[in-house]
């Protein structure tokens, strides 16, 4: 996989997520989405798009590419059993989330795998 940076794939997840809940997304949909200025997303679109991560059509409407897709279904599954983990052991959800958002860029595959490992045995008593 290419190397993107923490805010692309912050982005690649925003994007999978808007899909999952409306099916189709645009540039206005993750501007009202994450709250962040137009001009930042055009610039972010553009980045991920040079990169391979999307593909933008005629009306505007973005699609993830093959490895965008990976790329985001991997980050998406981090923030999932992140907050679950923090969750499980005490965290409130508001704050497990956001800690998620946090650690999901940086936690090595090792140690990630080792926690889903955890939690699945946890989750069994």
């Amino acid at each position: 996989m290419a190397k993107i940076l923490e805010s692309g794939e912050m982005y690649l997840e925003n994007i999978l997520v808007l899909r999952e809940k409306q099916g189709q997304v645009r540039s206005i949909d993750i501007v009202n989405y994450t709250g962040y200025s137009k001009p930042s997303i055009s610039r972010a679109i553009g980045v991920l798009r040079r990169d391979g991560m999307i593909n933008v059509d005629s009306d505007g409407y973005i699609t993830l590419t093959e490895e965008g897709e990976a790329r985001a279904q991997k980050i998406y599954e981090r923030h999932r059993v992140l907050t679950e983990f923090f969750e499980m052991i005490g965290v409130s959800h508001e704050t497990a989330s956001a800690d998620a958002c946090k650690v999901e860029h940086h936690i090595s595959d090792e140690t990630f795998e080792k926690m889903k490992e955890h939690a699945r045995r946890a989750g069994q008593h």
